[in-house]
């Protein structure tokens, strides 16, 4: 076992010191090789260490800038930063440079979200689910997107999946409360979800607000 296996087992456990340790070993014994640069960026963005884990990350890039997993690492720093504009170009690269899975089309999605575009976010956001039909914050999104576009008998299926998939999902059953109250007659459905929200999470007042709306025009 390598450095950097013995430093991903030690994150695994929950052992952050001897992670460090052991990337910074990686480092040192190949001080040419991209993957310890870019675990030890990893390390560093668990502990909000941003402008260290930024650093390490370029420096990975320097030695390979064909690395679509050291583009992944910087991308979702810029992205907790909400420089969306640049994260989103290294998504791309990560993408570009082969990163499989739903993860980069899902963050690709966000960014052009935050960005106010919505119809250059969906097709990432449905390729999203379409890579991992399990993948319930990509589905929930897709589904959001959707609506936002009054596109909602394409929404209501992606609610439903991912009430069906997490039946306890507070935001699911909002939007799919507030999708029946706008664009159908199914109130008894749109309440029952409504309240399935603010019972589910206390704490969601839109949902609450959406209910006694309702209840006061019945």
């Amino acid at each position: 076992m390598n450095y950097n296996e013995i430093g991903i087992r030690a994150l695994q456990e929950g052992n952050t010191e001897e992670a460090i340790k052991a990337f910074t070993q990686a480092i040192e014994e190949q001080p040419n090789n991209p993957l310890g640069y870019i675990n030890f960026g990893h390390v560093l963005t668990s502990m909000d260490d941003v402008e260290r884990a930024e650093r390490f990350f370029q420096k990975a890039l320097t030695l390979d800038e064909t690395s679509a997993t050291a583009y992944y690492g910087l991308a979702n720093l810029y992205f907790n930063a909400e420089r969306y504009e640049e994260a989103l170009k290294l998504y791309e690269k990560a993408v570009q440079y082969g990163l499989e899975g739903a993860d980069a089309h899902f963050m690709i999605g966000k960014c052009l979200e935050r960005l106010n575009q919505p119809k250059l976010a969906l097709p990432y956001l449905q390729r999203a689910v379409e890579l991992d039909e399990n993948d319930v914050p990509a589905r929930l999104s897709y589904g959001i997107m959707l609506a936002s576009m009054e596109l909602f008998d394409l929404a209501e299926p992606q609610f439903r999946k991912v009430v069906e998939q997490e039946p306890g999902n507070s935001d699911a059953h909002y939007n799919l409360g507030v999708l029946y109250a706008v664009s159908t007659n199914r109130t008894n459905d749109a309440l029952y979800h409504l309240e399935q929200a603010y019972t589910l999470d206390e704490n969601n007042e839109m949902a609450r607000y959406a209910y006694d709306m309702i209840k006061t025009q019945l």
